[in-house]
C-alpha cells in the first residue's frame, strides 16, 4: 500500500462515518416520508446500497475501504503469512479509526450525539440472520480477490449488502464498528446498546465461518512464481458494510 497508515487510517475513519451517516440518514429520511415498514427498508437499503457503493470506490484505492473491522482483522489473518499484507500495527490503527468514524457519524443530523437507540436487537433468529451476512459477506470480499475479480468489489460488495437486507431477519450489520455507530441514534436504524455484544460475537463467528467457506471453496492460493511479481494491495480487500 503506497499511502501511509496515517492516511490510511483517516480513509477509515471517514469512510465509516460517512456509511454511517448513509444507513442512519436514509433511515431518519425514510421514517419520515412514511409509516410503511416496508418502504422504510426500500428506501434506507437501496441508499446504502448507492452509498457503500461510492466510498468503496472513492477510498479503496487509499486504504482498501474495509469500514469493517471483522474485514479488516480478516485481512490480517490471510495475509500474516506472506508478510506483505496488513501488519498488525495497520490493524491496530484501522480498527479505532472505523469505530470513532461511526460513533461521530450522529452529529450530522441535528441531534444530540449520544441518543441511546432503545431498539432491542437480542433474539436468537436476529443473531443467526447475523452470522450468515457476515459469513456471505467476507466469503464475497476474499473470494473475489482470490479469482482476480477484486475490482468488481464495488459493486458487488454493495449488491450484497442490499439484498442481506432482504434475506437476513436481522438486515445485516455484518460490521462491528457500525454496530457501535449505530446504538447512538434511537430512530428506525438503531440497536440498544444490550445488543451490541451479542450481534459483534455472531460477526466474529461470521467472519470465521466465512474464511473456512472461503478456503474450502477456492482452496489454497496457488504460490508465486519466482518470475511473476505478486500482486498485492488495498484492491484485494476492499468490501464493506453496515
Amino acid at each position: 500500500m503506497s499511502a501511509s497508515l496515517r492516511r490510511r487510517a483517516l480513509a477509515e475513519a471517514v469512510g465509516s462515518a460517512a456509511l454511517v451517516a448513509v444507513v442512519v440518514g436514509s433511515g431518519i429520511q425514510a421514517a419520515e416520508l412514511s409509516r410503511d415498514v416496508g418502504v422504510q427498508l426500500l428506501a434506507n437499503s437501496l441508499a446504502t446500497v448507492f452509498g457503500l457503493g461510492v466510498l468503496i470506490t472513492l477510498l479503496g484505492p487509499v486504504s482498501g475501504a474495509h469500514f469493517n473491522p471483522v474485514v479488516t482483522l480478516a485481512a490480517w489473518f490471510t495475509d500474516r503469512r506472506e508478510g506483505d499484507g496488513l501488519a498488525a500495527r495497520d490493524v491496530a490503527a484501522y480498527v479505532p479509526a472505523q469505530i470513532a468514524g461511526a460513533v461521530l457519524a450522529d452529529a450530522m443530523f441535528g441531534t444530540s450525539l449520544v441518543r441511546w437507540s432503545t431498539h432491542d436487537r437480542s433474539a436468537g433468529h436476529l443473531l443467526l440472520g447475523e452470522l450468515v451476512a457476515t459469513a456471505g459477506l467476507v466469503l464475497l470480499i476474499f473470494g473475489l480477490a482470490r479469482v482476480g475479480r477484486a475490482h468488481v468489489a464495488p459493486i458487488a460488495v454493495a449488491s450484497y449488502i442490499g439484498a442481506a437486507y432482504w434475506f437476513t431477519s436481522s438486515t445485516s450489520f455484518a460490521n462491528p464498528a457500525v454496530t457501535i455507530g449505530r446504538t447512538f441514534t434511537d430512530t428506525f436504524a438503531g440497536i440498544a446498546p444490550g445488543s451490541v455484544a451479542p450481534f459483534i460475537a455472531a460477526q466474529t463467528v461470521g467472519a470465521v465461518l466465512g474464511l473456512a467457506l472461503m478456503a474450502a471453496v477456492f482452496g489454497r492460493p496457488a504460490p508465486a512464481r519466482a518470475d511473476t511479481p505478486a500482486v498485492h494491495g488495498p484492491e484485494l480487500t476492499a468490501p464493506t458494510l453496515p
